[in-house]
């Protein structure tokens, strides 16, 4: 004898499935404002990089309320023994804190990054937000330092549990796509306009969860940095490409 469900037993499960998804969909909802402390140097404040994820943000009917710690040439332990950046943690509720120091491809310098990043972990973590790693890239100078750039930020990031964001293999995967992309500014260390770009596309996806927004132009920027011409539109697709994969292998 075949068992037939009741009609409102059967709607009963089908309205529980329902409320089910429902609330997996409400919890997957990329945030519609983010609180994001910066702490680093030259290669965060460049091009005024947070500005330019801002604008990203904005893009899209988000908000980022930003604040950056950052002087040339500090590293983590610079930060640490200068006491500011501490004092940041502590005086805002921030979602994420984005730390960023040097190539830290040198053994010395890499382990310093994981010391640095453990103890500014347990402030974060304390404070109740989330660590977060700004991999960034090594001089042209040294460029085949490249992969043990990226593994350093990496480690390190697994070290905390924290939130990595891959810029520096981001900037590998834009020149996969196009080898004459101008990311490196004129010394050859700092970002371009366009790689500070590719920086902000990156750490937008990555910390909103959200795909990289549309060109340049159609951002409305704090930055001049965004202003229309300044990136092409044709970069501008390439750049998103990579955030894009980027994003997907860490």
């Amino acid at each position: 004898m075949n068992y037939r469900p009741s009609l409102p037993l059967v709607f009963f499960v089908l309205l529980l499935s329902g409320s089910v998804f429902l609330g997996q969909a409400q919890q997957a909802a990329p945030p519609r404002e983010l609180r994001v402390l910066f702490i680093g140097n030259s290669f965060t404040y460049f091009n005024d990089m947070p500005a330019i994820v801002e604008a990203l943000a904005a893009s899209q009917k988000k908000r980022l309320v930003h604040q950056s710690v950052v002087f040339p040439n500090f590293s983590l332990q610079d930060h640490w023994e200068k006491g500011d950046a501490e004092r940041a943690i502590a005086s805002g509720k921030w979602d994420f804190v984005v730390l960023q120091q040097g190539p830290s491809a040198l053994e010395e310098s890499r382990r310093s990054l994981l010391d640095y990043t453990r103890r500014f972990a347990k402030l974060i973590r304390d404070a109740g937000a989330t660590p977060a790693l700004y991999m960034v890239w090594p001089s042209k100078a040294r460029f085949g330092d490249f992969d043990r750039v990226v593994e350093s930020y990496a480690l390190a990031a697994r070290e905390v549990q924290g939130i990595i964001l891959p810029v520096g293999a981001a900037w590998q995967e834009a020149w996969k796509l196009d080898a004459k992309l101008p990311l490196y500014g004129e010394d050859q260390f700092h970002p371009s306009p366009t790689g500070s770009y590719l920086a902000a596309l990156v750490i937008y996806q990555k910390l909103f969860g959200d795909s990289p927004p549309g060109p340049p132009a159609a951002l409305k920027p704090r930055s001049k940095y965004l202003e229309k011409g300044l990136i092409t539109s044709e970069h501008a697709g390439t750049l998103r490409v990579a955030a894009r994969e980027a994003n997907r292998r860490f």
